[in-house]
């Protein structure tokens, strides 16, 4: 009797662990997928294969293409989460703050480059990427302003420093530099930082 009562007491608790063990098998298989292939070309049949369920399994916990991103982009920067511009907030020189700051975040996009690549790439074809990449956005904007804002600038000097500032944080900006883009002249992670952090210096006093 006792034992009949337990295993009542506990099945709502397994099952619910249950659901959550195999939401998570889906957030990961479709991750690692993005990741492999890119969010293009990752299907549900794929992802079902990967996390070893349903096609079904996959709407039942995810119903549409918005949750699932959601859910992958959060796991995903919880794994590799991103600089925080508190590590470089105390510098206030304007050309080590941004070689500090750069160099963070371009060993960053070297870390993870392959997500990234995917990401932007298929961001205009896949309309659920949408929402987590203008965060992406907003996140390297707030960068690019504090930047900017190191340097006491004003004018034409400010809005040219925060054009160039906001093309230097971008993901393709390092790919050109230092990333499979740049090919056999590819430069360190810190090589790029100090050549873009050199380069706002001169926008600052020249433009």
């Amino acid at each position: 009797m006792f034992t009949e009562m337990t295993k009542r007491k506990y099945t709502p608790r397994r099952r619910a662990e249950k659901q959550e063990e195999t939401r998570q098998r889906i957030v990961e298989a479709a991750m690692d997928l993005h990741g492999e292939v890119g969010p293009r070309d990752t299907t549900i049949s794929a992802i079902a294969e990967r996390a070893g369920v349903q096609r079904l399994t996959v709407y039942r916990h995810f119903p549409d293409d918005g949750s699932l991103f959601a859910a992958c982009t959060g796991h995903w920067l919880a794994l590799n989460p991103p600089p925080d511009p508190a590590a470089w907030a105390g510098v206030a020189d304007p050309v080590d703050r941004a070689r500090a700051a750069l160099g963070m975040l371009y060993g960053y996009y070297r870390r993870t480059a392959g997500m990234w690549r995917g990401s932007w790439r298929d961001r205009e074809a896949v309309p659920a990427l949408e929402q987590p990449m203008a965060e992406v956005d907003r996140y390297l904007d707030g960068i690019a302003d504090d930047l900017t804002a190191a340097w006491t600038v004003t004018g034409k000097r400010k809005r040219a420093l925060s054009a160039f500032g906001r093309h230097a944080v971008r993901f393709s900006t390092w790919e050109s530099l230092a990333g499979e883009a740049s090919g056999g002249g590819a430069l360190g992670d810190s090589e790029a930082a100090d050549l873009i952090s050199t380069a706002m210096a001169g926008v600052a006093a020249s433009a």
